[in-house]
């Protein structure tokens, strides 16, 4: 709790010098990367505290993917809210603009007006980060455990890592997510520019976004109906809804077919952000009953680990694809791409993140799962006596 409380008021000073617009123009790439690795690694910061919370909260697999669904929906809520918010707040500075020259006037500079409602936006969601931060401080105890050894001794962090890789199941479920996360990431990324350039579909942007929004925050209740009801590994196969609608969406890029896209893209979007955090804690209580010579503290490991493979596998893939758009020509701010960037958005928009998703799915399927804790009371005192609540 200490990293979750602690870090949020620079989270929130981060967030806002995101949006803040320097004096100076010679060094604002500078500035604005600056900011960006600094807000990215203080997020990380708290997710994964955040994130590792659910080991405590009971030792119930039921109950913890429960809570893992409430937390997915209440996280994609508070996006379509916030994204709402800061868009209603800087609508008056932009002003509906029509494509017809080759290329936007790069030396437009920015109103006063457009700065300080771009500051307004960022301060008011900035004040959130410690409200909700200093909120589930409060509202979130870490009880001792009074039956856990007095003289265990964790692991350091990179023996930890070395033990933890090598447990098969963990290893399945970070190599199969870090695919369907990057191919997941893809398709957000390049989503906004495939409708620009490759379907001229530039009035209809902000509500496809919403619609994708709405619909994975609509979903998360039901997928966790779908994964208590029939299992998680065959909740996994949502996630495949996003391949057939992307590559419609290439074959027939109209405003229909965007918006049935943009629907079954955030419910398989839904399923994906689920479906391994309620796998996490399944694989740590494998581990955990598995491993007896291993001491407590080893779930932030597990937890800590997999947000850094996540987050690397999608820098990875939207950096190679970044470069795939830049080798075919790409030009920011042109009304205009050529025939080779839009064959490379349909490209990434269809077949990458097909390819990625299967791969993934078939690894998932066919690789090694954990097996689920029974319920009988031997089994759970066991697992409490080796569960560390040493996350304060």
């Amino acid at each position: 709790r200490p990293w979750i409380l602690g870090c949020m008021p620079f989270i929130a000073v981060a967030y806002f010098f995101l949006w803040f617009l320097p004096p100076f123009t010679s060094l604002r790439g500078l500035w604005y990367t600056t900011f960006f690795c600094l807000f990215q690694a203080l997020a990380t910061f708290f997710q994964v505290p955040y994130t590792a919370l659910t080991m405590i909260l009971t030792p119930s697999p039921r109950e913890r993917d429960s809570a893992t669904a409430y937390r997915m929906t209440m996280e994609m809520a508070g996006t379509l809210v916030g994204a709402t918010l800061h868009g209603l707040i800087v609508s008056g500075a932009h002003q509906s603009q029509q494509c017809e020259d080759a290329v936007l006037p790069r030396s437009a500079a920015v109103s006063p007006d457009a700065t300080r409602l771009y500051c307004i936006a960022a301060a008011v969601v900035a004040m959130t980060y410690p409200v909700c931060g200093g909120l589930l401080c409060l509202g979130v105890k870490e009880p001792p455990d009074s039956s856990a050894p007095a003289s265990g001794q964790g692991l350091s962090f990179l023996a930890g890592l070395g033990i933890t890789v090598r447990h098969p199941p963990y290893l399945s479920l970070v190599v199969s997510f870090l695919l369907i996360s990057a191919a997941v990431q893809v398709e957000e990324s390049y989503f906004v520019l495939f409708c620009m350039h490759a379907s001229r579909l530039h009035d209809h942007i902000q509500n496809l976004v919403l619609t994708i929004l709405v619909s994975a925050v609509l979903s998360t209740p039901l997928w966790e109906w779908v994964l208590q009801r029939f299992g998680k590994r065959t909740s996994a196969f949502g996630i495949c809804v996003m391949v057939p609608a992307s590559v419609l969406l290439v074959a027939v890029p109209s405003a229909p077919v965007a918006y049935v896209v943009a629907f079954f893209s955030g419910v398989s979007i839904a399923v994906s952000l689920l479906l391994p955090w309620s796998m996490l804690p399944n694989v740590v209580d494998d581990f955990q009953l598995q491993q007896q010579q291993h001491g407590p503290g080893v779930e932030t490991i597990f937890y800590s680990s997999y947000v850094f493979f996540t987050k690397l596998a999608g820098a990875g893939a939207l950096g190679i694809s970044t470069l795939s758009l830049e080798f075919a020509g790409y030009k920011a701010g042109a009304c205009q791409q050529t025939e080779e960037v839009v064959f490379t958005l349909k490209v990434l928009i269809g077949a990458v993140p097909t390819c990625m998703i299967i791969i993934g799915l078939c690894i998932l399927m066919f690789g090694p799962s954990p097996r689920v804790p029974s319920q009988d009371i031997p089994c759970q005192l066991k697992l409490r006596r080796r569960t560390s609540y040493s996350l304060a």
